[in-house]
């Protein structure tokens, strides 16, 4: 299993916004890439730092997306978030992921 995790910074006045375009927007988006597994959205007490892991059945899928879909997504994201989105890349050929109640090994 292979992860990504973005880390960026809302404008304090648009978290509201920007968890609605992550909603409503980019599940979509990345539910629609081949290889995507899950994704998991954690915020600070604030919501100015807000960390997106997305997690990848192998490294090339989350490579595509690095190179294709997080440059969608950054656009979209264009007057909600300031400074730089920096992509961190985690795997291995060993990975679990829970689904609910059961477990997926990858």
């Amino acid at each position: 299993m292979y992860a990504r995790k973005v880390s960026l910074c809302s404008k304090l006045e648009s978290v509201s916004q920007f968890l609605q375009k992550i909603e409503h927007q980019m599940v979509l988006l990345l539910r629609k890439q081949e290889g995507f597994l899950d994704q998991l959205i954690l915020l600070s007490g604030s919501g100015e730092t807000i960390y997106v892991y997305s997690f990848w059945d192998n490294s090339e899928d989350a490579e595509k997306y690095d190179s294709t879909t997080l440059p969608k997504l950054t656009e979209l994201l264009t007057g909600v978030i300031h400074g730089t989105v920096r992509v961190h890349a985690f795997g291995g050929p060993r990975g679990r992921l829970s689904s609910g109640s059961r477990e997926v090994l990858c």
